[in-house]
């Protein structure tokens, strides 16, 4: 391990598309102390804490959105938005290209329709980080949390002026810091950049471990005991390793590929695999899960707030009050819901990203077919029969990664921002895109007959090799 690290630095190419990642990932995070104009900072820090010990629908809100924008929320600086407009644009098209026939055509165009659906995609960025924009200073605006200089006349114009702006221009920057990874770092820059903020607060996380750690049998309550410690560490060694497993588990379908016979010659006849990922859907069911499930939480606290103040009937307050306490984070009937969506969302998905009448189609043109089935509507049957049940599972992983970080901080009184490091939206990212980092840098090593992390190099005579079935 520590060779094949040593190895990137003696491969001048390489080592320059990593000092160069890193010092771009850099410049991302001076972002972060570049505020909003006409603010108030240290009023909205105090909002902000306030929402999320109370556990209102904002501070449920802030949270989440604070995983992929690393804390600037709370802060509102001009990386606030944080590369997520960016992302929801290019899911939407993703969406829309399965549906939408004009989109299903630009697809077919190759390399110039890919530069007109990322012209669409940056378009719509802009138009998200508007929209969003404006919500933001408009919720900053109506809960006072503007300085007093901005809060009418022209300085009111120059607030939303500058801050739509600001928000704009920052992911509109990391968008291009991205691609500009893609071109000359090490690649994957989107994919980087949402988890250097994802990383970012770890270490706040840590801090929190530390400082409410009590080393005596018998801790204080809202302290951290020594079982507890281990407990929290040995999760999260856990989820860390079943994440890493499933991320990279797949179902091989074994392919048998016709033999042609071209003069004296006999050609193909090999077999191969078509590896099926069983986690197909990545992160986007918990993704999907997690927006929604904000809404009906926030909805039914804001009814148990609105009968209570207008003074309703009994039974309407009763129902209120025993909605919006069963729909709070960590009770049953939210982790039931969450979990239903989770699997709906990780079939919805699939159906969308996988099309088993296409993958049959293919075979059949490459003259490739699967033993023991029919190229055409048998194999695309089977296909389609083998993605339901691998999807079960992976939903199944899915939904045990979402429910484990609420299921920690309500048992154990640990923040959120502590416990999402134990499985969730976030975990699963840092996981695919530290494996995707490895394999990267790992590709790159092993070109130039170097020994990389998960294989050992050409060079090295003293590493176990892989060999085949014949030796």
């Amino acid at each position: 391990m520590l060779n094949a690290f040593a190895n990137i630095f003696k491969i001048p190419e390489l080592r320059r598309r990593v000092f160069f990642t890193l010092g771009l990932l850099a410049i991302y995070r001076i972002g972060f102390v570049i505020p909003l104009i006409g603010v108030d900072q240290s009023a909205l820090k105090q909002a902000a804490e306030k929402a999320s010990e109370g556990g209102s629908g904002f501070g449920r809100i802030l949270d989440y959105a604070s995983i992929f924008s690393g804390g600037s929320l709370q802060q509102s600086t001009i990386f606030g938005l944080g590369i997520m407009p960016y992302i929801t644009a290019s899911i939407i098209f993703q969406l829309l290209g399965t549906v939408w026939k004009p989109l299903q055509e630009l697809k077919k165009d190759g390399t110039s329709g890919q530069t007109k659906l990322n012209e669409y995609t940056r378009y719509a960025c802009v138009a998200l980080c508007f929209m969003q924009g404006m919500m933001w200073l408009g919720y900053l605006r109506q809960s006072n949390l503007v300085q007093s200089g901005f809060q009418s006349g022209g300085n009111l114009v120059v607030f939303y002026a500058a801050g739509i702006a600001g928000l704009t221009a920052g992911s509109l920057f990391l968008m291009w810091l991205g691609e500009q990874i893609d071109k000359y770092g090490i690649g994957n820059g989107i994919s980087l950049i949402l988890t250097c903020g994802i990383l970012a607060r770890m270490p706040q996380a840590v801090g929190w471990v530390f400082s409410n750690f009590d080393a005596s049998i018998n801790a204080e309550a809202g302290k951290l005991s020594p079982i507890g410690l281990i407990l929290l560490l040995g999760g999260f060694i856990f989820v860390v390793a079943g994440a890493i497993i499933i991320t990279v588990a797949q179902r091989r379908i074994p392919i048998q590929q016709a033999k042609h016979t071209r003069g004296r010659r006999v050609y193909g006849g090999q077999r191969q695999y078509l590896p099926l990922r069983l986690n197909h859907a990545g992160v986007m069911p918990i993704v999907f899960a997690s927006s929604l499930m904000i809404f009906p939480s926030s909805l039914f606290a804001w009814l148990q707030t609105r009968a209570i103040q207008d003074n309703s009937a009994d039974w309407w307050q009763t129902t209120a009050s025993f909605l919006a306490i069963n729909f709070q984070s960590g009770k049953f009937p939210y982790i039931f819901a969450e979990i239903v969506m989770i699997f709906f969302f990780s079939y919805f998905w699939t159906t969308v990203q996988f099309s088993p009448e296409d993958m049959s189609k293919q075979l059949k043109q490459s003259g490739s077919f699967i033993p023991g089935y029919r190229p055409g509507p048998r194999t695309a049957d089977y296909l389609e029969t083998v993605m339901e049940r691998i999807t079960y599972v992976g939903a199944g992983f899915l939904s045990a990664i979402a429910v484990i970080p609420t299921v920690v901080s309500a048992s154990m009184g640990i923040p959120q921002f502590v416990s999402q490091f134990l499985g969730g939206t976030g975990l699963l990212i840092v996981v695919s895109v530290g494996l995707d980092l490895i394999q990267r840098i790992e590709a790159n090593l092993l070109m130039r007959n170097y020994s990389g992390f998960l294989a050992q190099g050409a060079n090295d005579s003293k590493a176990p090799r892989i060999k085949s079935r014949t030796g």
